[in-house]
């Protein structure tokens, strides 16, 4: 059933990989070792209950157990869509060039939101900026003004963790004060590491008082070594936000693209100060 799904959501049949760009022959690739890591993954929990004692269906654990494979399942998800978006050549628009090759397009999708891709080249490895932007996702407050803080609620192994986030508030942000509740999924591929993630719904979470509850994703970054040169990546992030509220589109259209390159200003100044201090 998965591979069938890929299939319809990235409109790929076989027949057609061989004239797929190297953005699409990457997508279809992570996908289909996504779906052989999922299947592994529900096999080995299988394997675990099997030897373990029997726990009745109505208890604590079983009841985690099955949240915990909902977000795997909601992760990958998220990431696939993703992908699909990104290899998708047609309507981006360019909205920024930088002076320094930065980049960031944008195209509208169903619904009549606009999303946006950045494409940059970082000086970092790509562990380097995969242990910034998802291990220790929780330190981004200290080098991302945007951000007031990040807590990861809940981690299912090594590459899957629920987070909320709260962003900052700054003078000039025209989006004004946000709260983010998230599934964020990651996973590895020879010299490339790619992030997704969505926004999620939890009871044991309710919108917090203060804040307007936005929405992420389908987004996902990809990171990729440059060839001939491991200190420097390919850095491209797809911003996919519904922020709520009340704002037109055309403030939220002009502040979102803003925010990206915020960050990777901030992230290019912490990556500086890191080198200099080591």
């Amino acid at each position: 059933m998965l591979p069938a799904v890929v299939k319809l959501c990235c409109g790929i049949s076989y027949p057609h990989l061989r004239s797929t760009t190297a953005l699409q022959r990457t997508a279809v690739a992570v996908m289909g070792q996504e779906i052989t890591h999922m299947q592994r993954w529900g096999q080995s929990q299988h394997c675990i209950r099997a030897h373990a004692e029997p726990i009745p269906e109505d208890t604590e654990p079983a009841l985690a157990q099955k949240d915990q494979q909902s977000y795997v399942r909601q992760g990958q998800q998220a990431m696939r869509k993703a992908l699909c978006m990104l290899e998708d050549k047609d309507g981006w628009k360019v909205e920024i060039k930088e002076s320094n090759g930065d980049v960031i397009c944008s195209k509208v999708i169903p619904g009549a939101r606009k999303v946006f891709r950045l494409e940059a080249v970082l000086e970092a490895s790509v562990d380097e900026l995969y242990d910034l932007l998802f291990a220790r996702v929780e330190e981004m407050h200290e080098w991302n003004s945007s951000i007031r803080h990040i807590n990861v609620l809940d981690r299912v192994g090594h590459d899957t963790i629920i987070t909320h986030e709260v962003s900052a508030e700054r003078a000039g942000n025209l989006i004004g004060q946000r709260d983010f509740l998230s599934v964020r999924h990651s996973f590895k591929q020879k010299s490339s590491v790619y992030l997704g993630g969505a926004a999620i719904q939890l009871e044991s979470f309710p919108p917090q008082a203060g804040f307007v509850r936005a929405e992420d994703g389908p987004t996902c970054i990809i990171i990729q070594a440059l060839n001939g040169d491991k200190r420097k990546c390919h850095f491209t992030w797809l911003l996919n936000m519904d922020i709520k509220g009340w704002l037109p589109k055309s403030i939220v259209n002009q502040a979102l693209p803003k925010e990206q390159l915020d960050f990777t200003r901030n992230l290019r100044r912490h990556l500086t100060a890191s080198a200099t201090q080591g």
